[in-house]
C-alpha cells in the first residue's frame, strides 16, 4: 500500500512538473511573437511545408468521413421518414465537432510528432546549442515560427476537411436519390447557426497552437541520447491528443452556454 501511494505521489509530482514547464515554455514562446526581428521567411517556409505534407491525408480522410457518416446515418433517418434532415444533420456534425477534432488528431499525429522528432534531432546533434552560441535565437527562429505556422494552418486544414466531408456526404446521398448539389448545400447550411460555426472555428486556432507548441516543447527539451528523438515524437503525439480532447471538452461546454443564453 505504501509503495502504491509513493508511486501515485511520484506520478502526480511529475505531472505537475510537466505542466509547469509547459506553461513557462509557453510564456517564452509567446514573448517571441512580439520580439523583433521575426523570421517571416521561415514562417512561410514552415507553413508551406506543414500544409503540403498534411493536405492529401486531410483531404482523403475528410471525404471518407462525410461518406461513411452519411451512409451510416441514412438508414436511421429513413426509418423515421426524415431523409430531408440528413444534410443538415451531417453539416452540423462535421462542422461543429467531427471535422475539427478528427483533423486536429491527424495533425497531432502527423505534424506534432514530426516537429518533436525534428527538434529532438537538432537537440541531440547540438544544432540548437550552436545557434545560441552564434547569437541566433532558437526560440525565435525554430520554435515561434513553427507554432505560428500550425496555429494558422490547422484552421485552414479543418475548413478543407469540412468542405471535402460535405462533398463526400453529397456523393453518398446522390447514390440513392436525385438531389442537386445546390439543394444539398441549401439544406445543409439552413441547419447551421452562429453557435455551430464561430466556436468551432475559434477552437481550431487553439488546437493548432497547442499542436505546434507541444511538438516544439517535446523536441526542444529532449535528452541528449539518440533514443530521445523517438520518445519526443511519441510523447508529442500522446500529449497533443490529450490536450485536444481537453480543449474540445471545454469548447463544448462553452458552446452549450452560448446556445442556452
Amino acid at each position: 500500500m505504501k509503495d502504491l501511494i509513493n508511486t501515485i505521489q511520484h506520478l502526480l509530482e511529475a505531472f505537475f512538473q510537466e505542466v509547469g514547464d509547459i506553461l513557462l515554455f509557453t510564456g517564452d514562446v509567446v514573448r517571441q511573437f512580439f520580439t523583433a526581428p521575426f523570421e517571416w521567411k521561415e514562417l512561410v517556409r514552415q507553413a508551406y511545408y506543414i500544409g503540403n505534407k498534411t493536405l492529401p491525408l486531410i483531404g482523403i480522410t475528410g471525404f471518407i468521413m462525410g461518406l461513411v457518416l452519411t451512409m451510416q446515418s441514412r438508414p436511421v433517418m429513413e426509418s423515421f421518414g426524415a431523409e430531408s434532415l440528413l444534410p443538415g444533420m451531417i453539416a452540423v456534425s462535421i462542422i461543429r465537432e467531427i471535422g475539427p477534432v478528427i483533423t486536429a488528431l491527424l495533425c497531432a499525429g502527423k505534424i506534432s510528432s514530426g516537429i518533436g522528432a525534428e527538434l529532438g534531432a537538432m537537440k541531440v546533434t547540438e544544432q540548437l546549442d550552436a545557434m545560441e552560441v552564434s547569437g541566433a535565437k532558437p526560440l525565435n527562429y525554430v520554435v515561434a515560427t513553427r507554432v505560428l505556422a500550425t496555429t494558422f494552418l490547422v484552421p485552414v486544414l479543418v475548413i478543407m476537411a469540412d468542405v471535402v466531408g460535405l462533398f463526400g456526404s453529397y456523393m453518398a446521398i446522390a447514390m440513392n436519390e436525385d438531389l442537386s448539389f445546390m439543394l444539398f448545400l441549401s439544406l445543409a447550411f439552413d441547419s447551421l447557426s452562429f453557435v455551430d460555426i464561430i466556436p468551432a472555428t475559434v477552437k481550431t486556432f487553439i488546437f493548432g497552437f497547442f499542436i505546434g507548441l507541444i511538438g516544439c516543447y517535446k523536441g526542444y527539451t529532449a535528452d541528449r541520447g539518440t533514443e530521445s528523438v523517438g520518445r519526443s515524437a511519441n510523447s508529442a503525439v500522446v500529449t497533443a491528443s490529450l490536450v485536444i480532447f481537453i480543449i474540445d471538452l471545454l469548447a463544448v461546454q462553452f458552446t452549450s452556454l452560448l446556445g442556452a443564453s
